[in-house]
């Protein structure tokens, strides 16, 4: 079949791949998005949405119908010889700077439903059946072959991305290394419809034990997570009878009965990471590029992040910025992948006492880029967020008088810069993907309650400039904020090169 020529071919579906596409879309760069797959992942394996990607879904346009798939994580019950005893998950509630600070729980295959139908809002869908079957690539893009359904297809693309899961084919080609090590926890995990059992609470017996067993309610579905250890030298049948009779030779209990299993996965444990994310013109996202055990809910969460950092960078340098920019993909991201494996494992070995519980820490809100290559340093800042952390929300009052939210003043493809209780005629000079915003003399907000000021520490005549994912780039003077936006190709004086 003739050769097609995308921007940028995503190998992977899953919710990495939809997250990249979602934002590639939104910044008009045509791209190709295919996967081995018949059709879409049907599992609810990922199912906790930490409050970080949540504010990332906002950003997309997909955080409403998320929110409306699932929700908040119940109580876990656990069964003890003394009685049932119920825990709470420990999370405080949001605040102006922090509008997300409880997880949800929704199943994956239901957030990826979601992805894929904000996908389909901006005119593109996934080609599933399509597998990578060979890659080549050059100084000026990359050749991939793909099997379809109607025969083997060239593809030439400017950039390639993996985002083909744990057993990725586009890692295995470029003979990227993969260490970590094998858990030694093997475990079921299954979707189910079971009989005799509430809604109310996530169920849990045996906790701390090889013979633990749960119950999960996945809202907005009527099933149940069904998960628990099970033994390496051991066939476990998973079909409703057979996860009945594990159940009740682990609990006891005989008034719960598994009647249907639409999806089931037995698997083991491993915690990987790989020894780059890039070679070329490829990169890695997802878990083509980590794999974590499950505790936590991390690995979804940290693959959707991957590709956030990811987007705006492939766009940008299609559209004239510097190449150099695409360094810093793996300069941020695999350090974060690094600390989250490490957080993932601690929470293995804790789930192996009973009445765990998971706080901030899961929440992915303090991760940063401090040291990126992209953050100016801000020395002698005694209060507020360092360049290279998260951006704070705020809600302010526009000029017209109708209330806003920082984040919404951020929601799309472009760079904010903000400048505090300073003259608007001072700002920098309109440029192509920079958006200015300031408070003070003829300036078109009000930072009404002081929530702006004090999230971000400000003194009058302060600027902040946040990058397209929401991060700190800098807190510093125009001149020093002007020569970092022409770095990354964000110049006045009329349309970018285009070149790749």
């Amino acid at each position: 079949m003739r050769v097609s020529e995308p921007e940028v071919l995503i190998c992977g579906a899953g919710a990495a791949g939809l997250t990249l596409a979602i934002d590639l879309a939104r910044r008009n760069v045509d791209f190709l998005l295919v996967d081995k797959a018949a059709g879409p992942f049907r599992g609810s394996r990922g199912k906790g949405i930490q409050p970080r990607s949540q504010e990332v879904f906002e950003d997309l346009g997909v955080i409403d119908r998320i929110v409306a798939s699932g929700g908040e994580y119940p109580v876990m019950r656990f069964y003890t010889d003394e009685g049932p005893v119920d825990r709470s998950f420990e999370m405080s509630g949001p605040t102006p700077a922090e509008p997300y600070h409880i997880p949800l729980l929704v199943p994956q295959f239901l957030t990826e439903r979601c992805l894929r139908e904000r996908l389909a809002e901006l005119g593109h869908a996934p080609l599933y059946g399509h597998e990578l079957t060979g890659i080549d690539q050059d100084d000026d893009g990359v050749s991939a072959r793909i099997a379809t359904p109607s025969g083997e297809r060239t593809v030439r693309a400017a950039y390639l991305v993996g985002a083909d899961g744990g057993s990725s084919f586009v890692r295995k080609s470029l003979d990227i290394g993969f260490p970590g090590r094998t858990l030694g926890v093997r475990a079921v995990v299954a979707d189910v419809r079971a009989d005799g059992v509430s809604t109310d609470a996530w169920h849990r017996w045996g906790e701390g034990t090889d013979t633990q067993v749960s119950l999960c309610p996945l809202y907005g579905t009527d099933m149940f997570q069904y998960m628990g250890p099970v033994p390496f030298d051991v066939d476990i049948d998973v079909s409703a009878a057979g996860l009945t009779a594990l159940f009740h030779e682990r609990t006891g209990r005989t008034d719960i009965v598994v009647r249907e299993v639409p999806w089931a996965s037995v698997f083991s444990m491993n915690a990987r990471l790989a020894d780059t994310y890039r070679i070329g013109r490829v990169f890695l996202t997802g878990d083509a590029a980590h794999v974590h055990p499950p505790t936590g809910g991390q690995g979804l969460n940290t693959g959707v992040q991957d590709a956030y950092n990811l987007g705006w960078k492939l766009a940008a340098v299609l559209d004239g910025a510097p190449r150099s920019l695409l360094d810093s993909y793996e300069r941020e991201r695999r350090p974060i992948a690094e600390a989250v494996l490490g957080l993932s494992e601690r929470l293995l070995e804790a789930a192996r006492s009973r009445f765990t519980s998971r706080g901030r820490e899961v929440s992915q809100l303090d991760l940063g880029y401090a040291d990126s290559p992209l953050t100016i340093a801000t020395p002698h800042r005694d209060k507020g967020p360092l360049a290279g952390e998260r951006a704070p929300d705020a809600p302010v009052t526009g000029a017209g008088g109708l209330d806003t939210r920082l984040f919404s003043l951020f929601q799309g493809p472009h760079w904010t810069l903000l400048g505090y209780e300073t003259d608007r005629a001072a700002a920098p000079a309109v440029r192509k993907g920079l958006h200015i915003h300031t408070t003070g003399p003829r300036g078109d907000l009000d930072d009404t309650g002081g929530h702006f000021r004090d999230a971000y520490g400000l003194a009058a005549g302060q600027w902040v400039l946040i990058r397209p994912d929401g991060y700190i780039a800098a807190v510093a003077d125009l001149h020093t904020i002007e020569a970092r936006l022409d770095a990354v190709g964000l110049r006045t004086g009329g349309a970018s090169p285009g070149w790749r």
